[in-house]
């Protein structure tokens, strides 16, 4: 099988292009504003990074046409300190979107297949490659010729689409998780808001309306009327409380002295850029203490659904606290959290009514407001107690979790299987594109 592979380069395969340098002053930053631009900094190993870093261009004038993206383009960050590892793979979410300058879009020729393709740039291979031929000392970068010049085997094309095909079976089920965990966290988050936010099983008994979606027994827990508070209008017998009144545990962890840097392994520990939401981590953010610091460490071990507070760091005058919660084994089955992240446990509450309530809107602005006020941006033990909440009866927040525990348990399992499926395609991958391993034996069952 592998006389028929042919030594050749990249670029006798691909079309190659650069984008447009849009001048940022004219840049917009929302979806009306215009159509999406894809710069450097969206493009982070494997997935496009939106969010804050979204930019959009106001017309789509016919000019700019040749730098529209279609669906399964391959994109490749031209500079910066992981260039060679920033790439991405459109997907029909990400349309419609201009290309930048610094940005390559790969597209195949016919003798390959474009699935093929995104995985030749997702080769840790290719990675070796770039960091070998890079130029530039403070910003690093690479050519389109040198994009070119990267020498593969070429299997023919019909294994080529085989291959593409047992890898992108792997990568689709891992984004079909994330869908569905981005579902799950969406009905979560809008029955807590249902609820907690809006109050509106209390508005519909106040109506004489029938609450939606309650059975008689969670229905008759709700109050029928409402209260004055110093947080506005609440449910009848609610109260308004303090974090500090409800948390058993709030704690940092720690480092060694000297930090972590030295360390590849180890005992994983979670620093403040890891807090990212629920079931999600990158992992190539992971830093490690050793293990026989950790076995002293008696603060920040992460149990199953403790809550994590980014707690200090970032611009001065500006602090964005990010919420996150962890369990399942994921993103590690041993772990624990560094100086600049909290952990938080309430029994009172339970741990789905905790992460949905520090991560609530008001709680977030009340952080970022408190933190952003002190000279090193963050917020202190102290800052955290004294948060207001709003807090109902625990029969309530029993019911609450009841309903939010099943929908986070799936989404930290779903994270937690789509980790386990990324780590067997990367240990596949380099192997199928050298021809060591056939997908005949990934058929046939000969591969584990």
């Amino acid at each position: 099988m592998m006389g028929d592979w042919k030594e050749t380069t990249i670029g006798e395969h691909i079309e190659l292009a650069t984008g447009n340098a849009f001048q940022s002053a004219r840049f917009g930053l929302t979806p009306d504003s215009g159509t999406l631009l894809a710069r450097g900094d969206n493009v982070k190993e494997g997935e496009f990074e939106w969010g804050e870093k979204a930019r959009y261009w106001p017309t789509l004038t016919p000019d700019l046409e040749r730098y529209l993206l279609l669906e399964g383009d391959v994109l490749l960050g031209m500079d910066g300190s992981k260039v060679g590892k920033n790439w991405v793979r459109v997907r029909n979410r990400d349309l419609p979107c201009l290309l930048v300058q610094r940005v390559a879009r790969l597209r195949a020729k016919p003798t390959m297949d474009q699935g093929f393709l995104r995985y030749i740039i997702g080769n840790p291979q290719f990675r070796d490659y770039v960091a070998r031929v890079r130029t530039g000392t403070s910003i690093p970068h690479i050519s389109g010729g040198q994009i070119r010049s990267y020498e593969i085997l070429l299997p023919p094309l019909a294994e080529q689409k085989a291959i593409s095909a047992v890898l992108g079976a792997l990568d689709d089920k891992i984004e079909l998780n994330q869908r569905m965990n981005a579902t799950l966290g969406a009905m979560a988050r809008a029955l807590f808001n249902s609820w907690f936010v809006d109050f509106e099983p209390v508005r519909a008994k106040l109506d004489g309306r029938k609450p939606k979606g309650l059975n008689v027994a969670t229905a008759a827990l709700f109050p029928d009327s409402f209260q004055d508070s110093v947080l506005g209008q609440i449910p009848k017998g609610w109260e308004i409380s303090t974090l500090g009144s409800i948390l058993d545990v709030l704690e940092t962890g720690r480092r060694p002295k000297g930090g972590v840097s030295s360390y590849t392994s180890g005992i994983p520990s979670i620093g403040a850029e890891s807090i990212n939401g629920i079931g999600v981590f990158d992992y190539s953010k992971t830093k490690f203490i050793p293990p026989e610091f950790f076995e002293k460490t008696l603060s920040g071990r992460i149990a199953h659904f403790d809550v994590l507070l980014y707690k200090d760091g970032g611009k001065p005058g500006e602090f964005k606290p990010r919420v996150g919660m962890y369990g399942h084994e994921f993103p590690f089955k041993t772990f624990c959290i560094n100086e600049h992240v909290f952990r938080m446990r309430s029994t009172r509450t339970g741990q789905s009514f905790l992460y949905f309530t520090v991560s609530d809107q008001r709680v977030l602005s009340d952080f970022a407001n408190k933190g952003g006020k002190a000279a090193i941006p963050g917020i202190n033990q102290p800052d955290v107690k004294s948060t207001p909440i709003v807090l109902p009866s625990k029969g309530i927040t029993d019911a609450f979790n009841a309903r939010a525990d099943i929908l986070c348990d799936q989404i930290l399992s779903n994270a937690k299987q789509s980790r386990t499926l990324a780590t067997l395609r990367d240990a596949l991958l380099p192997k199928l594109l050298s021809g060591d391993l056939s997908v005949d034996k990934i058929k046939e069952g000969l591969v584990a």
